[in-house]
């Protein structure tokens, strides 16, 4: 991230509007709290002002414990012009249902909220509010700003955070009415690739992996330049390339950083192999999780394997 100058602080911008969890994810990223923070009406618009150099990162959703993969942010990160990952934040959600004074849970028809939400609180909903209709929004704060004073209110009540709830002045008719209470949404700090943060021990590494051709074994080949080093994934998903039906890139998070020898000799075997290697950035875990190295695969197995291979290449009679 590039430091704050006496020029002007770091521009930041986030997934918004005022309210979402992703605001909370900034709120929470410690070099944020001396910049300016500008929030976007969706992930596409975010990233393309930190392509277009009118922030310096954005926050964005990546991945919900609950629903998995954010297709926009996945797909917007894989296109387009560089961008590396340089930090993230994990963010326990927590969502009330909220609605305007004086209007009470049974007279509740219609519900507004983002989809990833609606699909936490389903169970919830067909419990307390089997009859209300679901009225898909950009995000959970426009759902709450949308019953605030001068809104559209095309719904009766909204799921949201409770920051959200509040900003917009709303009552909380209920709270906490996730289906999973443990649920985790994950976001990343996204910028242009002027730096990759220092490796910490505790290191996720980002890539997107385009195929040369769709073949049978083709996914076990990419997957093995992972299981031959050691190297553990903790995200794999699938996205459409939007080229023709069928094809398919992989988004693929593994533990470890670029530094590390097993990781480089991976991503170096990847881009043998792959039509493209899309490297998103090596940065460090929000949980502190340290990489498991399994056997025979640490930075020292590597260079020693190495140093006997150039032992032997030594030998060879050049004359």
């Amino acid at each position: 991230m590039p430091a704050s100058t006496a020029a002007r602080p770091v521009r930041y911008g986030y997934f918004g509007p005022a309210g979402t969890f992703t605001q909370m994810a900034l709120l929470d990223w410690e070099p944020a709290a001396g910049g300016e923070h500008t929030a976007y009406a969706s992930v596409d618009a975010a990233l393309a002002a930190v392509r277009a150099s009118e922030i310096d990162a954005a926050m964005v959703p990546i991945e919900n414990s609950v629903e998995g993969g954010v297709t926009a942010t996945l797909d917007a990160l894989s296109t387009g012009s560089p961008l590396i990952v340089v930090g993230e934040r994990l963010v326990k959600i927590r969502f009330v249902l909220a609605a305007r004074p004086g209007r009470p849970l049974a007279r509740v028809a219609t519900v507004g909220t983002h989809s990833h939400a609606w699909a936490q609180v389903r169970g919830w909903m067909g419990a307390n509010l089997p009859k209300a209709t679901y009225v898909p929004t950009l995000s959970t704060a426009s759902a709450a700003l949308d019953l605030a004073p001068g809104g559209d209110g095309r719904h009766d009540a909204a799921v949201c955070a409770p920051i959200a709830a509040e900003l917009a002045g709303l009552d909380v008719l209920a709270d906490d009415i996730g289906d999973i209470k443990k649920a985790l949404t994950r976001f990343v700090l996204v910028a242009r690739p002027t730096a990759i943060p220092a490796p910490t021990g505790a290191d996720k590494t980002t890539v997107v992996l385009y195929q040369r051709r769709d073949h049978a074994g083709g996914l076990m080949a990419l997957l093995e330049q992972f299981a031959a080093r050691g190297i553990n994934m903790t995200r794999l998903e699938s996205r459409p390339t939007k080229h023709s039906m069928g094809d398919y890139c992989f988004s693929v998070d593994i533990e470890g950083h670029v530094l590390d020898e097993r990781v480089g000799q991976a991503l170096t075997g990847l881009k043998r192999i792959c039509a493209e290697v899309v490297f998103l950035g090596s940065y460090p875990r929000a949980d502190r999780g340290r990489a498991q190295v399994a056997p025979f695969n640490s930075d020292a197995d590597f260079q020693s394997a190495a140093d006997w291979l150039a032992a032997l290449r030594g030998l060879v009679d050049n004359s």
